[in-house]
């Protein structure tokens, strides 16, 4: 019996996946077990393992098309069987006939002299059709020229004669005479400017997959959560030092390097113990207070960002936080996050000081209350406690969070609890 494949759904509000490619083709035998096909959701890219041994047949589906979920995209059949009668594929109807591109003179120059642009040959860069295209069409010798009427080109005498002395065309000369009317000294002008290249054409990249999903998810999180941000400086000499002494040992006892990142995750879960507020989320007019307190650590990938989770930050010590963000990036770049990997998330971190910037302000990652943006440290003059100016590391984060779950109060403790924590990390034993 035909064994259908089907669209799986991998994430419990998931409504559609986009099929990568297939790892099988039409007509393949395949193992049940083995890898049959690549899928994107919205988080994460996974292969997706054949439900029986067979052939792979009625394949209905190719790839970057979008499917929704529990859908039928192909079948597994046993040698001398055919598919179900359900399995037939409707005929595509045929592709949309792309608007023709032609430059402005080369559509007025063919307007006026009757030339269909659908039987013109665009030489043009991503192949326009230029003025050069249709003139060619125009000498050529199966074509009589056709001299356009008078009353579509508005010129002067004195205009119309230089143009015939000159050999230009008043249909690409801009007049400025009164409604348009072509001056003499227009095509005067115009025999004097220099030609203008066409511009090249533009790289057209389809709004697709993960980029998708950032731009839909960004743009309702924007517009239906009222952001509030604040922004504090961070005295992290305390910080370099402790961190300094972690990786010592981590180093001595081959344990994984401790980055910036995974401390700052660490003081985030301290602080959201204290504040759960920060660690809410609202459905459906009600506030819910999280019981795990799960972070996520925004990944920056050629194809866009994503938030891998660090579950149970709280419970977890530096050095796990460690391995488990060393683990969950290097999974992330190569493509093989699971969907637990990226799901669950309570609060979001997103570091950008590696990259140099010293401020900035992040979107709260729905269905999350808040998101801390963390810039770069970079020494700074500072005054200190007893009135000197002195040269501290000094670091800027940003919390931005939805006012209609936190108040300007709640986000400043949490705050003031957070720099205090990441100026003398001892707090974290607390």
């Amino acid at each position: 019996m035909a064994v259908p494949v089907i669209m799986p759904k991998l994430e419990m509000s998931q409504e559609t996946a986009t099929v990568v490619e297939w790892l099988k083709q039409e007509g393949e035998h395949v193992e049940k077990g083995e890898p049959l096909l690549m899928v994107e959701t919205d988080k994460v890219t996974l292969e997706i393992d054949s439900p029986a041994s067979g052939i792979l047949a009625g394949v209905r589906v190719g790839p970057q098309q979008v499917v929704p979920v529990t859908e039928v995209i192909a079948y597994i059949l046993q040698p001398g069987e055919e598919l179900p009668r359900e399995a037939e594929v409707p005929s595509p109807p045929p592709p949309p006939i792309p608007p023709l591109a032609a430059t402005p003179v080369a559509q007025r120059l063919a307007t006026a002299r009757g030339v269909d642009l659908s039987a013109v040959v665009g030489t043009g860069p991503g192949g326009r059709i230029t003025k050069a295209d249709v003139e060619a069409v125009l000498a050529a010798p199966s074509r009589p020229a056709v001299e356009p009427p008078p009353e579509k080109v508005r010129a002067t005498p004195a205009a119309r004669r230089i143009a015939r002395e000159r050999g230009v065309d008043l249909l690409a000369v801009p007049g400025s005479g009164p409604q348009g009317r072509i001056q003499a000294a227009d095509v005067l002008a115009f025999t004097r400017a220099p030609a203008v290249a066409p511009a090249p054409a533009a790289e057209v990249v389809p709004l697709q997959g993960m980029r998708r999903t950032i731009a839909e998810r960004m743009t309702t999180s924007y517009r239906t959560a009222p952001h509030i941000t604040f922004t504090v400086r961070v005295d992290m000499s305390g910080f370099k030092k402790a961190r300094a002494r972690l990786n010592a040992r981590a180093e001595a006892t081959g344990q994984p390097h401790v980055s910036a990142t995974a401390l700052i995750v660490k003081a985030v879960a301290w602080a959201l113990k204290r504040h759960p507020w920060l660690n809410s989320t609202l459905r459906d007019e009600e506030i819910h207070l999280l019981p795990e307190i799960n972070v996520g650590v925004a990944v920056a990938l050629e194809e866009g960002l994503i938030v891998p989770v660090v579950h149970q930050a709280d419970r977890k010590s530096v050095a796990e936080i460690a391995a488990e963000m060393n683990d969950l990036v290097t999974r992330a770049r190569e493509g093989r996050l699971t969907p637990a990997d990226v799901t669950g998330g309570t609060f979001t971190v997103s570091n950008l000081g590696p990259f140099g910037i010293e401020q900035f302000t992040a979107i709260i990652n729905p269905p999350q209350a808040a998101i801390l943006a963390v810039g770069a440290t970079q020494l700074e003059p500072v005054v200190d406690e007893e009135g000197q100016v002195v040269v501290r590391p000094v670091m800027r984060m940003t919390l931005s969070a939805d006012h209609r779950v936190v108040d300007g109060a709640m986000a400043a403790r949490f705050l003031t609890d957070l720099r205090e924590a990441l100026e003398t990390p001892t707090l974290l034993l607390w």
